[in-house]
């Protein structure tokens, strides 16, 4: 923990004493004679986060006329071009809060977001599967006139929400604006002062490398007066910058599903809500959470030890299935002994179904259902079972002069929220307010007095709730009925039994 709050509470380094700390920190290109294309915004990364971004940037009637361009390594023609069909969902999907939602409304990309396959949810139910304390959040009884301001959140595929934003930057005037799919930044270096051009000695100078399937006019060095890294938690622009990052790896993996619900045979809630359900598995290495979909489909996100989710990924489509209703209704033992169950075994008894679900179909009869448990699941989409290791960082600092980090490059928290891309959303929000800011009373937007307000608007909210996340898998990874069981457990029951702290949490989540 020691080494959490060193990482979270980094002192504070005004703009000109970091130029000083900064000045020898990236390498000089050779004094070429080839000017390169000169953009005022260059972003890397085509996710949500970097195409929000651009989307922003040309909404705005302040930077609408920027220079700007955004390379991605992926076909982001397929991207715009996605479907799928009703009944099937991407299983990567993001819980985004009101405050995301408005601003995507705020830019014109919402809009392009296909309805059919968004699910507003207003009901939270989170349990502790060891103690059995629990805490249910009701946003529907919210008194606000706003429906959005009812809603926890809206559940979306990814791929539906880049979509949105690749019409929305379509939509736009597209003069001054180069999107460079299929390609990769082979290298980015400090420019040279050209005799016959301008002096670029203090300007990220990138060196594209197109794929043979990239369009034909991808240049072959772009200038950046402000280059943005939206490119992931290996970010090359993070490392061209030298900006250190601090964190660590929870040795755990997150698996993911998309998956089928029965209806429950009597609606627990009003018609119309729709319910997320999280429980902590404290003696399996992490919580399981439920969450809604379109047409009674729902997305799975259960964060466990790196040998469960292998273990997980192995089973058949009703193995799978009985371990997912097993982890939100047996006890932790009977869910351990589940988890070493030969995956390719038969029941003793020849019946028809594998052991995982007669074991779970005769532990049912035992054990009493905690209130409230989610409906059964039916069954799992094909090729939707997939894992992805869990980690924490935070970067040292988002900016360097002509530099800012947005997103997975500036931070990587534990998904047990479902806070990663509204913080990346959030860091583009911000960053694109510096930047107007700067334009309004001609400041240089790659400068750091420009890209100050930035870092102080981001970095202490995005430290706090990566905080709070890392503290909460810490506490409910210990296992037991010790103080810590009881303290969390205190705590669980004592807000579900105080409105006002419970209006107060639920106000934070927004």
């Amino acid at each position: 923990m020691r080494f959490l709050a060193r990482s979270l509470l980094r002192p504070y380094v005004c703009p000109s004493c970091r130029r000083g700390l900064q000045s020898g920190r990236r390498g000089f290109a050779s004094n070429s004679d080839e000017i390169p294309d000169i953009y005022d915004v260059v972003c890397v990364g085509g996710g949500p986060a970097g195409l929000a971004l651009l989307a922003a940037l040309r909404a705005s009637p302040l930077t609408s006329k920027l220079k700007v361009a955004l390379i991605e390594s992926q076909d982001l023609n397929k991207a715009r071009n996605w479907s799928s069909e009703p009944h099937e969902f991407s299983n990567r999907c993001s819980s985004l809060t009101p405050s995301s939602v408005s601003f995507l409304q705020k830019i014109g990309a919402w809009k392009h977001v296909d309805n059919s396959r968004v699910q507003p949810y207003q009901e939270m139910h989170v349990w502790d599967g060891q103690t059995g304390s629990r805490i249910s959040f009701d946003w529907s009884m919210e008194t606000s006139p706003f429906e959005s301001l009812r809603t926890v959140a809206t559940m979306t595929e990814n791929a539906n929400l880049v979509r949105g934003l690749l019409l929305r930057i379509s939509e736009l005037d597209d003069e001054g604006v180069s999107i460079f799919s299929n390609t990769t930044v082979s290298s980015i270096q400090n420019g040279a002062d050209h005799k016959d051009g301008p002096d670029l000695s203090a300007w990220p100078v990138l060196s594209l490398s197109p794929s043979p399937s990239a369009v034909s006019n991808v240049p072959s060095t772009i200038a950046a007066r402000l280059l943005v890294g939206a490119d992931g938690i290996n970010s090359p622009v993070r490392s061209f910058a030298d900006i250190s990052t601090d964190g660590w790896d929870y040795n755990r993996h997150g698996v993911v599903a998309t998956l089928s619900l029965s209806e429950p045979e009597t609606p627990v809630f009003p018609v119309g809500t729709r319910t997320a359900y999280q429980r902590f598995l404290p003696s399996i290495g992490g919580p399981i959470a439920l969450l809604p979909l379109p047409n009674n489909h729902a997305s799975l996100v259960w964060s466990t030890t790196v040998e469960n989710a292998a273990y997980l990924k192995s089973l058949p489509p009703h193995a799978f299935v009985a371990m997912v209703n097993a982890a939100f209704r047996l006890s932790m033992t009977d869910l351990q002994y589940m988890l070493r169950l030969d995956p390719s075994a038969t029941p003793s008894s020849g019946a028809a179904v594998s052991q995982h679900e007669d074991e779970l179909q005769w532990r049912l009869q035992h054990t009493p259902l905690p209130a409230q448990v989610p409906p059964l699941v039916t069954s799992v989409q094909e090729r939707s079972v997939a894992s992805f290791p869990l980690r924490f960082r935070h970067a040292s600092s988002y900016i360097s002069p002509r530099v800012a980090l947005v997103g997975d490059a500036a931070h990587v928290i534990h998904p047990l929220a479902g806070q990663g891309l509204n913080l990346g959303l959030g860091d583009v929000a911000s960053l694109v307010s510096a930047v107007e800011c700067a334009v309004s009373h001609g400041m240089d937007i790659g400068d750091l007095l420009s890209l100050e307000r930035y870092v102080s608007e981001r970095y202490a909210v995005n430290a706090k709730i990566g905080g709070v996340c890392d503290l909460l898998h810490r506490l409910y990874n210990v296992p037991g009925h010790g103080p810590v069981a009881w303290a969390r457990s205190l705590g669980l029951d004592m807000i579900d039994n105080l409105p006002f702290v419970k209006s107060f949490i639920m106000k934070q989540a927004e």
